[in-house]
């Protein structure tokens, strides 16, 4: 499906996308749910990984939405980063949760997602994707924005798990 254009999309292709993130997911052996990744991936390690990093993020753009619901400018992606020095941010939040359970680290993005969800709901398609409608959104949407944070990072993270799938064929 192409990038969402309006609220139905973008309500649709968020959920099909975690759904399908999930059913992955649970395709995985319990062991295999809870081993760590024996390919070079840089950052993330195992499964829980990818969760909290995909729930970190949600938690960003609830952030960003609360601050722009009030007319003001939030640091994106958030103080002491810039978009260049994402990596180095992404390494912090991928430290942060390293004492953070399977089982709560899916608990974890089961909640943020529903929060993300419910803020999508209450808005028109003109709200969400009419360009440069708040100034805060700078030259683009604030539904962009989610785009951004839900049915595009979780592509990222479902191309993460095929190359685990790939890795577990030729092992």
């Amino acid at each position: 499906m192409p990038r969402p254009q309006n609220k139905e999309q973008l309500l649709d292709l968020s959920k099909q996308n975690f759904d399908k993130l999930f059913e992955m997911i649970n395709n995985f052996s319990e062991e295999q749910r809870l081993t760590n990744f024996e390919f070079d991936n840089n950052r993330d390690k195992n499964i829980r990984d990818i969760l909290v990093h995909l729930h970190h993020w949600h938690l960003m753009m609830l952030e960003w939405y609360k601050i722009w619901m009030t007319w003001e400018k939030p640091d994106m992606p958030v103080k002491g980063y810039t978009w260049k020095t994402i990596k180095d941010l992404n390494k912090k939040i991928w430290k942060k949760y390293q004492n953070t359970s399977y089982d709560e680290a899916v608990k974890l993005v089961n909640k943020s997602f529903l929060q993300i969800r419910k803020i999508i709901e209450s808005h028109s398609d003109e709200e969400l994707f009419t360009k440069k409608k708040y100034k805060w959104t700078w030259t683009t949407s604030m539904g962009s924005y989610f785009v951004s944070s839900t049915s595009s990072h979780y592509d990222w993270a479902m191309k993460l798990l095929k190359q685990y799938v790939k890795f577990l064929k030729n092992k």
